[in-house]
């Protein structure tokens, strides 16, 4: 499905609500690089292990680009290193599914799959982005996002439609995470005025072809869609619980305790 952004004359966002608004996609992508980067030397086989060190590096690759341009924008000093590690828990804007701890490998899949069915469909949006930095940047992220949504689709298919224990926990890590998909297309101010200078396009836009590949998805996987309505959580306004806290003092540990030094 094409989409298409908003071609009104409503003014564009000013400097510090856009930088804000990126640091929502350079948190989540940091947040889930992360916990990605947690899963090395886990995996179920060795070939594995190296996808997941590779979308872990490129989660992170994409956090870099957006919190230096959101920390240029915001005209604060703050470059990539300052947003990331002194940063406190309410001051990250990152979606909540990102931050869910990795669970069995089931969860992983599951957590990614919800994921990159959003995060594919932000940056085939952006590519269009009246912002040529943001058009740049989506464009130059978008084969990677599709990359990581063909790696969740497939091993939730083997999981889903292999062994009775592997369908039941397949089965059960997409209903336990997916109560935390309403917070990815449900709108709020910043998201409609994104929306509305041409952004990105609405979040309502963007839902209409995510929900039709993680339908398409649970089909052949063999998997029953989430029955149940997503809650609107809210990671993305600097709303969290204690999973984000524990991961940033184990994230932010190192460049805290030595500040300002040089690697």
């Amino acid at each position: 499905m094409a989409i298409t952004l908003n071609n009104s004359t409503s003014p564009a966002l000013n400097d510090e609500a856009l930088s804000r608004y990126l640091l929502r996609m350079g948190d989540t992508c940091l947040i889930l690089g992360h916990r990605m980067s947690e899963l090395m030397g886990h995996a179920p086989i060795l070939e594995e292990d190296l996808s997941i060190a590779n979308i872990a590096l490129e989660q992170i690759d994409q956090a870099r680009a957006w919190l230096t341009l959101a920390g240029e924008l915001e005209s604060a000093g703050r470059d990539e290193d300052a947003l990331a590690y002194y940063r406190d828990e309410h001051e990250f804007f990152n979606l909540t599914l990102a931050e869910q701890p990795n669970g069995h490998f089931g969860d992983t899949v599951a957590r990614q799959l919800l994921v990159s069915a959003w995060q594919r469909e932000w940056y085939q949006s952006a590519t269009k982005s009246r912002n040529e930095q943001v058009q740049r940047l989506a464009t130059k992220f978008l084969p990677q996002s599709e990359y990581h949504w063909r790696w969740a689709n497939d091993w939730l298919q083997r999981l889903g439609d292999g062994t009775p224990l592997s369908h039941e926990r397949a089965q059960h890590s997409v209903d336990v995470l997916w109560r935390f998909t309403g917070e990815l297309f449900s709108a709020d101010d910043l998201d409609e005025a994104a929306a509305a200078a041409g952004i990105v396009a609405h979040p309502s836009e963007l839902s209409t072809a995510s929900r039709a590949a993680l339908s398409q998805a649970f089909n052949n996987a063999t998997l029953t869609p989430p029955v149940a309505e997503p809650i609107r959580w809210h990671g993305k306004r600097g709303e969290h619980g204690e999973t984000l806290g524990l991961l940033l003092a184990e994230m932010q540990s190192l460049a805290r305790a030595h500040p300002g030094v040089n690697w």
